[in-house]
């Protein structure tokens, strides 16, 4: 008789370690390509949108903090043209100083369920005070607030201590009053100098192409990379 018993999660998590996937037949030939890395990136983020991906602008932001030790975390893509790619974030927070120290990053938006992943390189600099104050008067009300009242980044004294700053921004600013947008708070470009678009294959034979350029006023030319 079949026990009913569920696997210990250390079974669990061995199994999800050595578990094997197909990532089937979808392929990206050089011919599918837009003739730029920002046109080819917009069709595959309609594309995530369209087939379900949760949140398929988020990317993962890789940046060199000032003692040279790599850093990442998840952030929001808020935007992509020519120029590059723009995120926004509080500047004095522990990306804003490793930006600051090291204005190159790398992002990855890693959509999974498509078996496709965007790999980004560039280098990076500030987004002017009229887009920022743009993308800021559209964010919600509580998010304007909770900007406003959290150091990011900086230690706190627990998390009521935090709930009683942005209680405090809050009475400061009501609903129908306009929260202004920090000095501090604002937005990134990250301008590409590399951009590989993967789309994986039965048997790991994955599709790399690459868009490359020395320097962001170079054109661009593609390659392909093995897998």
């Amino acid at each position: 008789m079949r026990s009913s018993r569920r696997p210990s999660p250390e079974v669990a998590g061995e199994e999800a370690l050595t578990r094997h996937t197909d990532y089937g037949g979808e392929r990206l030939e050089e011919g599918d390509l837009a003739p730029t890395p920002h046109e080819q990136f917009a069709r595959w983020l309609d594309e995530a949108a369209r087939r379900g991906v949760y949140e398929p602008n988020a990317m993962v932001l890789g940046t060199i903090g000032a003692d040279g030790v790599p850093q990442s975390r998840t952030v929001l893509c808020r935007g992509v043209d020519e120029r590059g790619f723009v995120f926004y974030t509080d500047r004095s927070s522990r990306k804003g100083r490793a930006l600051s120290a090291h204005p190159v990053a790398t992002l990855l938006f890693p959509w999974y369920a498509l078996h496709r992943q965007v790999i980004v390189t560039g280098v990076v600099d500030l987004v002017d005070d009229a887009e920022s104050d743009a993308y800021w008067d559209s964010r919600p009300h509580g998010s304007r607030i909770a900007a406003t009242a959290s150091r990011q980044s900086q230690p706190v004294d627990g998390r009521d201590a935090l709930e009683a700053r942005v209680r405090a921004e809050a009475e400061r600013y009501p609903a129908e009053i306009p929260v202004p947008r920090p000095e501090r708070w604002g937005g990134y470009r990250v301008a590409p100098t590399r951009v590989e678009f993967w789309q994986g294959r039965t048997s790991r034979l994955h599709d790399r192409l690459v868009f490359s350029r020395p320097a962001v006023t170079d054109p661009w030319r593609v390659e392909r990379l093995q897998p």
